[in-house]
């Protein structure tokens, strides 16, 4: 009994952790959660974000930043792509300001920088961890 009660909240842990989503089961941002960057840049590359599945933050939309602003709210199991200018780019995740609930109370900046070359696709994915919270990381499939 005592080792079930010490393993117990170790899985529940575990369980907050996220993973990627079958392809199959991705989802387009819908268009009225994609602020910018959608418009075709000549000679410009592209930024592909996806968010994985997992409980953590589940309810809630997390803001897309590209250069530092805010370009889609993405939520679980979703993916967006961005139309960029060629050159040195930020990539990252913050938290949505247009939520009234309680996930836009909290703190989160997390950003990468980045070189794109004209014609470059570059593809990134939004990760929660029960210990570190959100994430992005470069994603080489």
């Amino acid at each position: 009994m005592r080792m079930i009660c010490a393993v117990l909240p170790l899985l529940a842990l575990a369980g907050c952790s996220s993973f990627r989503a079958d392809p199959n089961q991705v989802t387009q941002v819908p268009s009225d959660r994609l602020l910018a960057y959608q418009q075709p840049v000549e000679g410009g590359g592209q930024i592909v974000v996806n968010r994985d599945m997992g409980g953590l933050g589940a309810g809630c939309y997390i803001a897309v930043l590209i250069d530092r602003q805010v370009a889609a709210r993405i939520g679980i199991g979703e993916e967006a792509s961005f139309q960029v200018p060629a050159g040195n780019r930020i990539v990252g995740i913050g938290v949505d300001e247009q939520d009234d609930t309680l996930c836009s109370k909290g703190r989160l900046r997390r950003e990468l920088a980045l070189p794109l070359a004209a014609g470059e696709s570059r593809h990134f994915r939004i990760v929660s961890e029960n210990r570190n919270g959100f994430a992005i990381q470069r994603d080489d499939h």
